[in-house]
């Protein structure tokens, strides 16, 4: 389209300089009166012929030019871009590298996305494993320098040593879960059980946690047995995740954790709710990352391995689920996925 304008336009620019060229030799060299008429439609006539010839000589060249230029860019370009065997005009050349450009700024884009979370992740592993190691550290050199004589202080040390040791690897453990679970190298062990009475058995055992945190933690269910197909000790590790994080945020006085199942059809769907803290709309689509925290601070020394929620994802996905979260903040927060049905 640009060769058509630009053809267009110096077959204009041409044709009216070699009319005035003409015009002027042949007022130069004349001295007959002229007939006027008979001269502006002869000069009419010069004007159009000049004008096509003008034309078709510019298109012809401009396009052998085009097509010579076509074929070198060609060369440079891949292979899935321009094949050899297809024969492209301008236009043709100029979307390939539309596309070809868009294509690569996605590709640049998801690669600086992949880099930030590269650096975050590194940062969080780092974080992670940084505090339970340099508490071993401490406990061991004030035990080396002279605190193993004094019994108080080396039963308590190392009391603290075994805990941070059991924290680094319970990180070591959902970071090789997670990394099968990535690579598909889990495999469910899918049986028939009554989920109403795991959620019982999970509340009990978490009883301590939400004593401490003075929270009401309860079952409401539209039936007394509802039984499912899926991986029992997985789901167990989903519900607990959930729950123990629903405790550990309730921050204020009338606690309340609600676990809720409900029948849709051939589905079961499991509710995790609580009136905590909430979840900002800014960082709710991260809670799901390796490591992410809620909190703004870092220095949290309390806690699973901040794998929680990366796991309850990655489970429910090998079951076929997906997990959903609402929250408002100061509020309170929702999870919400479903399971596969069993007949009674």
């Amino acid at each position: 389209m640009k060769f058509h304008r630009l053809t267009l336009l110096a077959s204009l620019y041409l044709t009216v300089a070699m009319s005035l060229v003409a015009v002027l030799f042949d007022y130069s060299h004349s001295t007959a009166v002229r007939d006027l008429q008979g001269f502006y439609l002869a000069l009419a006539a010069c004007i159009v012929v000049i004008f096509v010839l003008n034309y078709v000589i510019l298109d012809f060249l401009f396009n052998v030019y085009g097509k010579k230029q076509i074929r070198e860019i060609s060369t440079i370009l891949p292979e899935d871009i321009v094949p050899e065997s297809e024969n492209l005009n301008l236009h043709d050349l100029q979307q390939r590298f539309t596309e070809l450009s868009q294509k690569n700024a996605t590709e640049i884009d998801t690669m600086k996305e992949m880099e930030t979370y590269r650096k975050e992740y590194v940062g969080n592993v780092s974080h992670e494993l940084k505090t339970p190691l340099f508490s071993i550290q401490g406990y061991v050199e004030t035990l080396v320098d002279g605190g193993v004589e004094n019994l108080a202080i080396r039963d308590k040390y190392l009391e603290r040593i075994q805990k941070s040791v059991e924290r680094l690897l319970n990180i070591v453990q959902d970071l090789e879960m997670i990394n099968q679970y990535e690579y598909g190298e889990i495999s469910l062990q899918i049986s028939r059980f009554e989920i109403n009475g795991l959620i019982k058995e999970i509340i009990d055992l978490l009883d301590l946690e939400a004593e401490r945190k003075d929270a009401l933690v309860q079952l409401q269910t539209s039936n007394a047995q509802i039984f499912v197909n899926a991986d029992k000790q997985k789901i167990s590790q989903v519900l607990i995740n959930l729950i123990s994080n629903a405790i550990y945020y309730a921050n204020r006085d009338k606690a309340q954790i609600i676990i809720s199942t409900h029948i849709l059809k051939n589905k079961v769907l499991v509710k995790v709710e609580d009136n905590g803290m909430g979840i900002k709309p800014e960082v709710l689509p991260r809670i799901f990352e390796r490591f992410y925290r809620v909190e703004t601070s870092r220095n949290r020394k309390e806690g699973g391995s901040g794998l929680g929620l990366a796991i309850v994802k990655h489970i429910l996905e090998a079951h076929g689920e997906n997990i959903t979260v609402e929250s408002v903040f100061l509020e309170g927060t929702k999870f919400a996925f479903f399971l596969e049905r069993s007949a009674q």
